[in-house]
């Protein structure tokens, strides 16, 4: 049984990418897992992903293209305030402008840049760079 499928997929994602494999297998898929590999495929740290219905909670393969440094998920959850993004960006990224943190905000899941320009706080989820 696993306790947090979020850091599970991340987990496989980032060990299959240091491993040079083109492809993975990831699962189970939920709306938030989705989500998140959608923002990673939109900035260009995963290629192309494919949702495999099994009957079992489902699968999804996805194409690595090699550009992912390290991903992984924030624990505890913690809640973040507007002016406060800096303080965990120093925390969970390599460099100020390198990497990404996902935000849970009340207006969906998002990049820390995204909530910066809406004005908005969240709950820290993941980071990737």
């Amino acid at each position: 049984m696993l306790n947090d499928p979020l850091a599970n997929v991340l987990n496989t994602i980032y060990l299959a990418s240091k491993a040079g494999k083109a492809e993975c297998i990831v699962g189970p898929v939920s709306k938030v897992v989705l989500k998140v590999l959608t923002i990673m495929q939109e900035n260009g740290y995963i290629g192309d992903q494919e949702v495999i219905d099994d009957k079992k909670g489902g699968k999804i393969v996805v194409n690595l293209i090699g550009t992912l440094n390290k991903c992984g998920v924030i624990k505890p959850r913690f809640p973040v305030k507007l002016e406060n993004f800096e303080k965990f960006e120093k925390r969970y990224l390599p460099a100020k402008g390198f990497g990404h943190m996902l935000i849970s905000t009340s207006k969906g899941l998002m990049l820390h840049e995204q909530a910066k320009e809406q004005k908005v706080g969240g709950r820290l989820i993941a980071y990737i760079y």
